[in-house]
């Protein structure tokens, strides 16, 4: 499985992006993706998930301000994040079956 992710970038507090992670292969509908972040000097954390049936879990860091989503017909999932704040800071990496995306950059800027 390879994973494409993208879509960060440099944005102040209170601002939004929108990650995404294309798979490669033809199960994607049928299993679930996540989100992790690895913030610099601290341990990977997972952050949210999405299942197969589209029902959704998030850590409580980022419930209530981050929604993950699919587009099965793209084989794509996405992070829409608002209300960024600077300890959103991380490389935000996705997860599907057993491998990682390459990581994308996000910087939230006080």
């Amino acid at each position: 499985v390879q994973l494409q992710a993208s879509g960060g970038g440099l944005v102040q507090a209170g601002g939004s992006l929108r990650l995404s992670c294309a798979a490669s292969g033809s199960t994607f509908r049928f299993n679930a993706i996540g989100w992790h972040r690895q913030a610099p000097g601290r341990q990977r954390e997972w952050i949210a998930t999405i299942s197969s049936d589209g029902s959704t879990n998030y850590a409580d860091s980022v419930k209530g301000r981050f929604a993950i989503s699919r587009v099965n017909a793209k084989n794509t999932a996405y992070l829409q994040m608002n209300s960024l704040k600077p300890e959103d800071t991380a490389v935000y990496y996705c997860r599907y079956l057993n491998s990682w995306g390459q990581g994308t950059l996000v910087t939230v800027s006080s």
